[in-house]
């Protein structure tokens, strides 16, 4: 991955994989919509031939350096990229800001040697992000509680 050109690459075999994987599924487990970042996939996909794609596309790499694994929607809900897709009881989703088990919630000290133009950029990508993701007031306004930089941070950088 030391390469500009890697990515690139990358992306190149992907895109010729899954447009193969696709095109050459049986018919009853084709997905109704394969969307792809980097290498994370959201598909939505009969639950009853899940196993079945991946069994196929994992046969499609001929090398064998490719693996896809899966992971079902549990308790309504999904993660995908920093984001966390809720089916909600009338039926629609919402999103939300996820953040992986493993999350610390630790961001750039204040008091570090970095750029204070650095420092003011982590506080702005929170809020961004969390103003792009959440789609409901509600889940906006505990992401603002939950990712808040400390008192000290807000206080000494009068944002």
């Amino acid at each position: 991955m030391g390469s500009p050109v890697s990515p690139i690459a990358a992306n190149i075999f992907m895109e010729a994989l899954e447009q193969q994987a696709i095109a050459t599924a049986p018919l009853d487990c084709r997905p109704k919509l394969w969307l792809r970042y980097v290498d994370d996939v959201i598909e939505v996909i009969n639950k009853d031939s899940v196993q079945q794609l991946t069994d196929h596309i994992n046969q499609v790499d001929k090398s064998g350096s490719i693996k896809f694994t899966f992971e079902q929607e549990t308790h309504g809900s999904l993660p995908f990229l920093d984001t966390l897709i809720v089916r909600k009881e009338d039926g629609t989703v919402k999103l939300m800001v996820y953040r992986k088990p493993t999350h610390t919630d630790q961001y750039l000290n204040y008091h570090s040697h970095h750029p204070l133009h650095e420092k003011l950029g982590v506080i702005r990508s929170l809020y961004y992000r969390k103003d792009t993701i959440a789609t409901e007031e509600e889940d906006k306004v505990e992401e603002e509680s939950k990712e808040s930089p400390s008192d000290l941070w807000v206080s000494e950088l009068d944002i």
